[in-house]
């Protein structure tokens, strides 16, 4: 059984969050950039390789 005197106080919870969140984009936004650029690099070998061959 939890003691409800235990508990940290809500006010304590909410800026635990507010630093969770403050500190969470970070990570998605480098795995999202990361995922950009390989899109972009294979575009670029995939026109180097196949089309600019293809119109030669």
């Amino acid at each position: 059984m939890t003691d409800s005197s235990s508990r940290e106080p809500p006010a304590s919870e909410e800026e635990a969050v507010d630093a969770i969140v403050r500190a969470g984009p970070s990570g998605a936004i480098a795995v999202a950039g990361i995922a950009t650029a390989i899109v972009v690099a294979l575009w670029f070998a995939f026109y180097l390789f196949v089309f600019l061959p293809r119109s030669a």
